[in-house]
């Protein structure tokens, strides 16, 4: 008789958990809504097996994707189980594979003692192959090959793999060849990359029948966490291991399939049962974390997504407090708006660290830290706080030589950043010399320009530098400091090197670029600028009451909170236009995918916030609701949003993107908009996928010198409408909007 039928762990247990964990063999897909106990259900699942003695403990194989949710696991297990459950199979997609190449390393030119490589290794070594291959570096960086290589390997690419189409944009078609030299150096210096760890798996399998067949002996039983998650060579891995048995369960949500951006296949769960016929589908619906009304919200906006297995999430306990849905003014308002209501709940018996404020990009947290900041609420910053991401503190950095010269630490913060030449020896000259005399490293660097200290080539690119600040330095009198930030950020070259990166990192770090010139605009000069950084910079405070969580929503999945804010819910920001751009309805179904993981994080108390404007270079634009604030359900939302624009509230029910209505359909942040001369866009407008409607009251004439926020510095070679043709800098001719256009005086 199997004991585990009897255990208080499986009976306490609902019924379809119960089911999932009850059926052992054959194809299984267990479809765990939010909140739902999958973990409970996995693990239990793994016990039932143990104890039913249908299989050995070493023949189960039970994957993660974090070395985190595999410890839990096996935390869990060896609790239900009562013993240590080393012999099973259990870790991360590349733990396991890891060890089924070391056993076979010789298959594919390998040593079993081979070292994997760290990110950093990757792409010191693409750098010298790429500089051996007189391939430019500055134009198609080491890093964006390293990127471009893993993007192939998750596709399970070997070299000969490739096709020309997937090649033909790097380095002049050289991709190819380059991936194979790197493939060529890393088994010489027995080592591999991590994408290599699952590709050599699938060489393996593919070209020795006989090693396959050992592991279809060894594992009979799969278990996968986080389904939606795979991308395609970890699901060519689970099917060929699992074809001989397909006593393969796998748990995951289709409508938390968040990372496509980083190669997640959301497709990989949805042909669940084209790829296994035979398969059961069981749903966990029951959620044990969320108030109905809270729920409520996040079916119905997932409803909405084509590509779903779909399920409805519900639950026993009561409706709870309805969701509050409020516009305000513009970014300051929606921070001010949000800590108002944080003190509230505070004072009302929450803690701070029962509440989280969840964005959807990283930019968006600097007037949260600076509000939290300014009125005392503790707060922690799950990722860097803005002000201490990389690319702001460099930025700062040069804006702080530019204003005061004989910042020596601001200097040598960014004399080689971006990388020109200026390397160890270098700078330490410029220390000595500075040390020595009393002086500045500004002031040594003028010096030993006068003088033969200075190899030719050093000494060039140093004297290009400074006669650079110098430049700056005398802007900053003439033009207006945010216009000078985008020159500085520009000429230096410190865009161009996020640019090269071609990576969602250097995309987010832009954008994190583009938000501080914002925060700039809202200062006279750049001296009262700086300050105020430093002022914010030293103001962290702790306290006993614990901190507000502040966070993007790819880092909140997982989480949960009592209280939730989920602000920026205007078009272009969520649903990201980015996103729309680049992969059309897939990409707007995903940000909806975000947006349900965004509400399923709440608890008891939910809040959105849209801003009827947003600043973009010190220019305002008029923001548009998010089409997801139409797909909430009106009879779970507070009715009336107050503005706090003086008094104007409206009916969220006068919110409707197909018709037009009275003042109600538009908002108070419109009408104030009004009243200020600042260019509104109509609330009521409906938004289409690939929509934009950014402001542009600029005229634009041939010759003027622009700044676009991707292509950099340029200027106007002719204009038909909104419609430009500007020959940039950097990247040449290009044919661009106006709307994302910025005249430089």
């Amino acid at each position: 008789m199997n004991q585990f039928l009897n255990n208080k762990a499986f009976l306490e247990l609902n019924e379809n958990q119960k089911l999932a964990v009850k059926t052992l063999n054959g194809p299984l897909l267990v479809l765990s809504g939010a909140g739902t106990g999958k973990t409970r259900v996995l693990t239990a699942r793994l016990a039932n097996l143990i104890y039913s003695r249908i299989t050995n403990p070493w023949n189960i194989l039970a994957v993660t994707f974090t070395n985190k949710a595999a410890r839990e696991m096996k935390f869990r297990l060896e609790n239900l189980i009562g013993q240590p459950a080393n012999s099973v199979f259990l870790g991360t997609f590349h733990s396991i594979a890891a060890k089924i190449l070391r056993e076979n390393a010789e298959l594919v030119g390998l040593n079993s003692n081979y070292t994997i490589i760290t990110p950093d290794d990757q792409v010191r070594l693409l750098k010298q192959i790429m500089v051996d291959a007189n391939i430019d570096i500055k134009k198609f960086t080491p890093k964006s090959m390293s990127n471009l290589i893993a993007s192939w390997k998750d596709r399970a690419y070997r070299p000969k793999d490739v096709s020309i189409s997937n090649n033909i944009n790097f380095a002049n078609g050289k991709g190819i060849d380059i991936y194979k030299m790197y493939q060529q150096r890393l088994i010489t210096l027995n080592s591999v990359d991590f994408g290599d760890l699952l590709l050599f798996n699938l060489t393996i399998f593919r070209d020795h029948p006989d090693i396959l067949e050992r592991y279809y002996t060894k594992l009979s039983y799969f278990l996968v966490d986080e389904y939606q998650d795979t991308n395609t060579i970890q699901y060519m891995w689970l099917k060929i291991l699992a074809s001989k048995t397909e006593n393969i369960c796998c748990v995951g949500d289709d409508d938390q399939s968040i990372y496509g951006w980083r190669g997640a296949e959301v497709g990989n769960i949805l042909r669940f049962e084209k790829d296994y016929p035979s398969a059961k589908v069981i749903k966990l619906e029951e959620n044990y974390r969320s108030t109905g009304r809270i729920l409520e919200a996040a079916n119905s906006i997932i409803l909405n997504n084509k590509e779903r297995l779909g399920k409805n999430l519900k639950t026993s306990s009561d409706l709870g407090e309805k969701i509050a849905l409020f516009s305000v003014w513009d970014g300051m308002e929606e921070a001010k708006k949000t800590s108002n209501e944080i003190e509230n709940l505070y004072s009302n018996g929450f803690r701070y660290d029962q509440m989280a404020v969840l964005v959807r990009a990283g930019h968006q947290t600097r007037y949260f830290e600076e509000r939290f900041i300014e009125i005392g609420i503790p707060y922690k910053v799950i990722g860097a706080k803005f002000y201490e991401r990389q690319e702001i503190r460099d930025a700062l950095a040069y804006l702080r030589v530019v204003q005061q010269p004989n910042d020596d630490l601001a200097l040598e913060r960014i004399i080689n950043v971006p990388k020109r030449g200026l390397g160890a020896s270098t700078i330490n000259m410029i220390h000595t010399h500075a040390k020595k005399n009393k002086i500045s490293y500004f002031l040594a660097s003028q010096e030993l320009l006068m003088t033969d200290e200075l190899r030719p080539n050093v000494k060039k690119v140093l004297q290009n530098l400074i006669n650079q600040f110098l430049n700056w330095n005398r802007q900053n009198k003439d033009i207006s400091h945010t216009d000078l930030a985008l020159k500085i950020l520009d000429e230096s070259g410190y865009i161009a090197y996020w640019q090269n990166e071609n990576s969602i990192e250097g995309e987010g770090r832009l954008e994190n670029l583009k938000e501080l010139v914002n925060a700039m605009s809202g200062f006279e000069n750049l001296a009262g600028f700086l300050e105020h950084i430093s002022l914010v910079m030293d103001g962290d405070n702790e306290a006993e009451a614990g901190e507000v969580s502040l966070m993007t929503l790819h880092a909140a999945k997982g989480l949960e909170f009592e209280v939730v804010f989920l602000p920026g819910w205007e078009e272009g920001i969520f649903p990201s236009q980015r996103s729309i751009d680049e992969t059309g309805l897939a990409g707007l179904e995903e940000e909806r995918r975000l947006a349900y993981v965004g509400i399923t994080r709440a608890k008891k108390r939910l809040f959105v916030t849209f801003a009827a404007n947003r600043q973009v270079h010190g220019l305002w634009q008029g923001s548009i609701p998010s089409r997801f604030i139409s797909e909430l359900p009106k009879n779970h939302l507070i009715e009336y949003i107050e503005g706090n624009l003086g008094g104007d509230a409206f009916s969220y029910n006068q919110i409707d993107f197909g018709v037009s209505h009275d003042k109600g359909a538009y908002g108070p942040g419109f009408f104030r908009a009004k009243q200020t001369g600042i260019k509104a866009i109509d609330l009521y407008k409906k938004p289409t996928v690939g929509h934009s409607d950014l402001v542009n009251n600029n005229n634009f004439n041939n010759g003027q010198r622009v700044f676009h926020q991707k292509f950099g510095m340029g200027h106007v070679i002719s204009s038909d409408g909104d419609k430009l043709n500007i020959n940039f800098d950097k990247a040449g001719e290009k044919k661009v909007v106006s709307s994302f256009i910025k005249i430089i005086e």
